[in-house]
């Protein structure tokens, strides 16, 4: 059964469950749900503790299933928890947590938490998470950019601080996001920050600005999803942090023009008469690139996707090193053109024409 992060405070004051699997890429928000889970346990009467960390080939699978399957009267109840920082339990592993997950039902002397990072569909769909399943699932995934003011927000408010209300607080909020993106732990530890800075109440934006630093943090996947969304102040932002991160410019190039080859099959994949759903399936165009996607396409034309395709491998040169006509010489340079232009493309409020 599947419980989202923000219920399980309300979950667990009914009660624990003997098995939890918490999956996703966001450490500071699994940490939590981890200190939660375990707080609760403490209070019911888990006294011990182990831990085990799937790693390599001839992880010893024998002694986990020993722990999860300990039952007794008499003996300490007991949390065990297992890490599987691929993802991948391997052959072996997959019977394993199967056995596992069987010997947790109706056991209330061990508590079984098992850790995965984020989990593609294939993986969603396998024998052993199928049955992680029978326990709680807590999937966690990372705030994104649009949400990040609220989270803010929210944050201070359980600390006792608010910032000002109307235009002035959204505009605080916003500030405070830009500096943080892409960094939610570092974010956490602003927000504790300003509790020790200021008293509880109200913050002004002179505050916000002298106390919080710019931690952001990008990423190329997060780079073409603000390119599409049509959000040209942010991509220029996140442009200048990749490269001042070090960045290299071919994985810039590579998300791009993926993006840009993935919009030209699927936008010929319709001119052929596939239901778009059905071509962005063909294409693996999944979650938020996927509403994205949908959002786009209808503003852009073949012959405007032929035009970026024709600048992505032009692009492509200067980031090698060749000299291109028209074209800046330097590579971020070239990078913040093509992705700007495709960005203004994005933002058209009616179908681009052919360039």
């Amino acid at each position: 059964m599947q419980i989202q992060p923000a219920a399980l405070a309300a979950h667990l004051q009914k009660g624990l469950k003997p098995l939890y699997t918490l999956h996703g890429d966001e450490p500071l928000l699994i940490q939590e749900a981890l200190d939660a889970i375990r707080a609760a346990a403490r209070a019911q009467g888990f006294t011990e503790r182990s831990s085990h960390t799937v790693a390599g080939a001839h992880f010893d699978w024998g002694e986990v299933l020993a722990a999860g399957g300990s039952q007794s009267l008499f003996a300490d109840k007991q949390v065990l928890e297992l890490r599987i920082p691929s993802g991948k339990p391997g052959k072996e592993g997959s019977v394993a947590l199967q056995q596992l997950a069987q010997a947790s039902r109706g056991n209330d002397s061990v508590l079984t938490l098992v850790m995965l990072p984020r989990l593609d569909r294939t993986t969603k769909a396998s024998a052993w998470f199928a049955a992680l399943e029978g326990g709680m699932t807590i999937e966690v995934s990372p705030v994104e950019r649009a949400a990040l003011p609220q989270w803010i927000a929210q944050r201070l408010a359980a600390q006792g601080q608010r910032v000002v209300a109307g235009v002035e607080g959204q505009r605080t909020l916003q500030f405070f996001a830009d500096r943080v993106e892409g960094n939610l732990l570092a974010a956490h530890q602003e927000i504790q920050k300003l509790a020790l800075l200021h008293p509880q109440g109200e913050l002004s934006f002179a505050q916000i600005e002298s106390a919080v630093l710019n931690v952001a943090r990008f990423d190329v996947f997060k780079l073409s999803e603000a390119v599409l969304a049509g959000q040209p102040e942010r991509v220029q932002r996140m442009l200048d942090g990749l490269q001042a991160e070090g960045e290299a410019e071919v994985l810039v190039h590579f998300a791009l023009s993926e993006d840009i080859r993935a919009l030209k099959r699927v936008k010929d994949a319709i001119a052929r008469g596939s239901p778009l759903p059905m071509a962005l399936r063909e294409q693996r165009v999944w979650g938020n690139k996927e509403r994205l996607f949908e959002r786009v396409l209808p503003r852009l034309s073949a012959a405007t996707l032929a035009g970026f395709l024709q600048d992505a491998h032009l692009v492509d040169g200067v980031v090698k090193g060749l000299k291109r006509p028209d074209w800046p010489a330097a590579p971020w340079q070239a990078l913040q053109r093509l992705a700007l232009r495709l960005c203004s493309a994005c933002a058209t409020q009616k179908p681009a024409s052919p360039r």
